[in-house]
């Protein structure tokens, strides 16, 4: 896996080999079907000999091979260079806090920004703040609010008005319209210190050891 830890690292993933590679195969083909064309026509029966539409007929199946061939290449040249260009956008992030799903929050990290993803409006939402062993430590009655992203800060503090113990923090969040559940996703602040390339996609590592996907973003500080 490659890791970027600067965003001037950051080089092209792709070049002209592949084209060239693909090149050299197509060449390969064309060549082993004219000697094997050539071959048929020399060992025809002369009282039974190939007709046109039959020669026609097998150079049609080598022009669709070789235009296989070419969009393959052309698809594989495509998906790299748009895997090039987002790990260089991923890599303009180091540095910056993504709000990506997840529900965790950690004060000494500064991570005490949190925000939920509705599915729709909700007349009332409501975020629960749970220490390490799951007991509420605060509630926040946010009122009405819109689908899409809502962001929100949580000042630290607790219930009673004293500052929460150092550790991770996780939150809950319930939304209602009319009495009936809102679907929605939890997310969290993270800051990026670092944007890796591997099998399965772009990764953002982000303080505190976690790693999310780059299509996981939904807003960027």
């Amino acid at each position: 896996m490659n890791t970027v830890q600067d965003a001037s690292s950051v080089k092209s993933l792709f070049g002209a080999g592949a084209a060239s590679q693909t090149k050299s195969n197509s060449e390969a083909t064309t060549d082993r079907f004219l000697s094997l064309l050539v071959a048929q026509m020399k060992n025809q029966d002369p009282l039974n000999p190939m007709d046109n539409a039959q020669v026609t007929s097998q150079m049609a199946q080598l022009s669709t091979v070789e235009g296989i061939e070419s969009m393959n290449a052309t698809l594989k040249a495509l998906s790299s260079s748009m895997g090039a260009s987002q790990m260089s956008q991923a890599a303009s992030l180091i540095g910056h806090g993504v709000l990506v799903p997840g529900n965790t929050l950690n004060p000494s990290l500064q991570q005490d920004a949190l925000g939920f993803e509705l599915s729709r409006p909700a007349e009332q939402v409501s975020v629960s703040i749970l220490d390490a062993a799951g007991n509420e430590v605060r509630k926040l009655d946010l009122g009405s609010r819109g689908e899409g992203v809502n962001v929100l800060a949580w000042d630290g503090l607790t219930s009673n008005g004293t500052a929460a113990a150092a550790g991770k923090y996780t939150f809950l969040v319930d939304a209602t319209q009319g009495g009936q559940k809102v679907s929605n996703t939890a997310l969290f602040l993270g800051s990026v210190n670092s944007v890796s390339q591997g099998s399965d996609g772009v990764k953002l590592n982000l303080a505190g050891n976690e790693s999310v996907s780059y299509a996981d973003i939904r807003q960027i500080f």
